[in-house]
């Protein structure tokens, strides 16, 4: 289909409307000129920007489907609900200019049968169109793979790697697809009809690059799904299968206040599914607030996290498992406490007093730890250690009653009728630790970050992380006052005076944080959450204004 169809077309590069006059910090420059990062000691980075492109009506840009040495390919979701699940639109572009080279609208109707849109895959250098069917009259639900060929055009095959179930016609279930960290392997989960109350059931469909069947299974765990919960599971580049779940002891979902009411268990399926283990870890005085895991060399998986020794919502110290589960061998276990210093570097001087009188009580209650942070995926070293990155966030709800000013609760119900509400999200400092094998902290780094808007999903907040050779690059959008030799404080990015700023954080974990400047002809702000490293050394920056969007590349070589 022709670009011009689907109306991806070059704009007139039109001003920037009054909000984004306001959130750009404007430069002399023209279209792919660098824009420099200035590097400590290195030669300066750049930012090399593509031409200005209109969105097709009615869509937003979902991310980025995968890439190669000369292209990368996006995707682009209807947002009309009334097409959003008829059509979505896959782009390609050139990874170095940053070029729109071809797009195409593909219709997800098959035989003249409507199809529910999963995702797009790019495996071993192919795409990959993932939708579902459910098929009234047999009462099941189906999942097929079509490759999507390098013209953007659909192939005619089409491949089933999923089945499901349906005697309720509100319960379709519902599928997911993770690849492994190679590409080589791929692993179809789905949930299993079961009673309410009853076991937990699923299925594990595990296939090759190209959709070839390895093995399947069907498991039934001993656990109610009134207490288990599977958080997440992965393949690795073998085969095998490993899932992360969370059982609660008292039959609730829920974690409650005081001691924890939970265990984390990981669960592995080996041999072709023929073999299987489970480890469970944790501690009755600790809460494990967050926990994820990667495969390592087969049959080896790393696990850590953060815990906390007052509740669910804070973190104190991180946790670590390593495991061997081909020799049922446990290779390291350990719970360690993050530094005084690292705990309160935020604090003011009065809070670090009382923090440190609490330490020499041993006042739980009162010790310092970190309040609400997201753990990211973990950054593998080659010595079977790990990187972990993590985030704070949280979502603050404010109600308005009118003349009654604004409030966190309501507790008169006659005003409920005119309450109106409003989302604060909070995408704040980031940290990032350094973990050897055995589960020893080797350094902690924190970057100041503060990133508060409301009602719009955070939509240009949080990061986009880099991992080149021995350093670890952070993007994310800033205050520009924030660079400001003067500045005393650290000023929030809410969508206005903004910048990009560009953290490097180095083997020994130190971190220097540079301000990057959108020149007046980017005319974009930039999205780090759909930000993504292509290859060994490059990241795509994609950036968006009104019903424009444009693509940078990032070169960290």
């Amino acid at each position: 289909m022709q670009l011009m169809q689907l109306n991806i077309e070059k704009s007139q590069r039109a001003k920037c409307s009054c909000f984004f006059k306001k959130a750009l910090l404007l430069l002399l420059g023209i279209v792919l000129t660098p824009v420099l990062i200035y590097a400590q000691g290195e030669e300066n980075k750049v930012i090399n920007w593509g031409e200005e492109y209109k969105m097709p009506v009615k869509s937003y840009f979902s991310g980025l489907i995968g890439a190669n040495e000369k292209y990368c390919f996006t995707l682009r979701r209807k947002s009309s609900l009334a097409s959003a699940n008829n059509q979505i639109i896959v782009e390609k572009f050139d990874v170095n200019s940053c070029k729109l080279i071809d797009a195409n609208a593909i219709n997800l109707k098959f035989n003249k049968k409507p199809r529910v849109f999963e995702k797009v895959l790019y495996i071993q250098s192919k795409m990959y169109l993932i939708t579902s069917y459910h098929n009234k009259a047999k009462k099941k639900n189906y999942l097929f793979a079509q490759e999507i060929k390098d013209n953007l055009q659909l192939s005619e095959k089409l491949t089933k790697i999923g089945e499901i179930d349906v005697d309720n016609l509100d319960r379709e279930g519902s599928f997911d697809i993770k690849m492994s960290r190679d590409s080589s392997k791929v692993l179809v989960y789905y949930d299993l009809p079961h009673k309410s109350g009853g076991n937990e059931k699923l299925a594990l469909n595990v296939f090759d690059s190209s959709f070839n069947e390895l093995w399947n299974k069907k498991i039934e765990l001993p656990y109610s799904d009134k207490q288990f919960i599977v958080e997440k599971y992965k393949v690795d580049n073998f085969g095998n299968v490993y899932m992360l779940c969370v059982r609660f002891f008292d039959g609730t979902k829920y974690r409650r206040k005081g001691k924890p009411n939970y265990e984390y268990l990981l669960l592995s399926y080996y041999e072709n599914g023929d073999q299987n283990s489970s480890y469970s870890f944790g501690d009755k005085h600790k809460f494990l607030t967050d926990l994820t895991f990667e495969p390592l060399t087969k049959g080896t998986i790393v696990c850590a996290g953060f815990y906390s020794e007052k509740n669910s919502f804070s973190i104190k110290g991180i946790f670590f498992f390593r495991v061997n589960i081909l020799q049922d061998e446990i290779l390291a276990k350990n719970f360690k406490e993050f530094d005084f210093d690292f705990l309160t570097y935020h604090y003011t001087d009065n809070q670090k007093e009382r923090a440190e009188k609490a330490s020499i009580k041993n006042d739980k209650a009162k010790e310092p730890e970190l309040y609400r942070y997201d753990l990211g995926d973990l950054i593998l070293r080659s010595d079977q250690g790990v990187v972990m990155i993590a985030e704070q966030y949280f979502v603050r709800e404010y109600s308005n009653f009118g003349n009654n000013g604004w409030n966190t609760f309501n507790n008169n119900p006659y005003l409920n009728n005119n309450r109106n509400i409003s989302y604060v999200y909070n995408y704040n400092d980031i940290i990032v630790i350094n973990i050897n094998p055995e589960g020893e902290i080797i350094w902690t780094s924190s970057i100041p970050k503060r990133q508060v808007t409301t009602n719009d999903g955070g939509y240009y907040s949080s990061y986009a992380k880099a991992a080149v050779r021995d350093k670890i690059y952070l993007i994310f959008n800033d205050n520009h006052r924030n660079f400001d030799e003067r500045t005393e404080r650290q000023h929030n990015f809410d969508g206005r005076n903004s910048v990009i700023a560009l953290t490097t954080v180095s083997k020994k974990g130190e971190s220097l944080t540079e301000s990057v400047f959108f020149n007046e002809e980017a005319n974009v702000m930039t999205r780090p959450k759909v930000c993504k490293q292509v290859g060994k050394s490059k990241m795509i920056i994609y950036g968006e204004s009104n019903k424009h969007f444009r693509f940078g590349l990032l070169d960290f070589k």
